[in-house]
């Protein structure tokens, strides 16, 4: 199945979870939420959870490239 996102193409799409994010980035649960609530990763609430788009986190990854 492809899906097209933004003119981005995927395979099937990837959702993370908060928690997942702060691990990969080594950082507090508050701090993923501190970035959503600031807008500097975008976030999708699904249900009850708070889910971040796969590319949305390499987009994020991106623009705190130094």
């Amino acid at each position: 199945m492809l899906i097209i996102v933004n003119y981005k193409y995927m395979e099937k799409p990837t959702f993370y979870k908060v928690e997942e994010v702060a691990d990969m980035l080594q950082v507090t649960k508050m701090t993923i939420y501190r970035y959503i609530k600031a807008k500097k990763i975008k976030a999708y609430k699904i249900g009850k959870e708070i889910r971040i788009y796969g590319w949305d986190f390499q987009d994020f990854m991106e623009s705190i490239k130094i």
